[in-house]
């Protein structure tokens, strides 16, 4: 149920942020919804590879690189999802700064921890 609920906030930002910025086309909410849930598969299956690949680049950047990892995976999810569109490597870039951010703002005020780190459960 968690998981279902993660999913569901980024899908809601997903589509937001594709209202906002330039660059980002999305058909409807399904489409955003389809995008975060393939998002996650990604970002549990190919980040790991590709941060593992790219890690000498990432350690030189000093973690800098993680942003153009996480463009190309935001690419591979509108090649793979018809209705999302993304217009180039840039927007890919503008799109999953704004989509971290917005995700971590929403995600600590849904999810707020104890001071110890753990989540509140009611």
């Amino acid at each position: 149920m968690n998981f279902l609920f993660k999913i569901l906030i980024t899908a809601v930002n997903v589509f937001v942020l594709a209202y906002i910025l330039p660059g980002i086309e999305i058909k409807d909410f399904l489409t955003a919804f389809i995008v975060a849930f393939v998002l996650a598969i990604l970002d549990a299956i190919v980040k790991p590879l590709l941060i593992l690949f790219t890690l000498p680049a990432t350690i030189f950047t000093l973690g800098l690189f993680l942003f153009v990892i996480n463009a190309v995976i935001i690419l591979i999810d509108a090649y793979f999802v018809h209705g999302f569109k993304v217009e180039g490597f840039w927007y890919a870039l503008l799109f999953s700064m704004c989509l971290s951010l917005l995700n971590s703002f929403v995600h600590k005020r849904a999810f707020p921890e104890k001071s110890d780190g753990r989540h509140i459960q009611d």
